[in-house]
């Protein structure tokens, strides 16, 4: 984030990414979730909420894990 003195005002806003750009941003953008998320339904595993983990694991099937025996692992379609 830039200090107030180092906006231009009269510069328009900000510069609109490549196509190649913004796929690579929403790659990355999805790998963070996807590993933010594997995160979370092992600690929630490390818990013994099991039910809860899968409920997550299965409203974010994007991130492509479910739980097995209590524990976490990638899914397989």
């Amino acid at each position: 984030m830039k200090h107030i003195g180092e906006i231009d005002p009269l510069v328009p806003g900000r510069p609109n990414p490549s196509e190649q750009e913004r796929e690579h941003l929403s790659r990355a953008r999805l790998q963070q979730q996807k590993e933010d998320g594997y995160q979370q339904l092992v600690e929630l595993c490390l818990l013994g909420e099991y039910d809860a983990a899968r409920q997550l694991a299965n409203r974010n099937s994007r991130w492509g894990y479910q739980i097995v025996g209590g524990e976490v692992i990638e899914r397989i379609d």
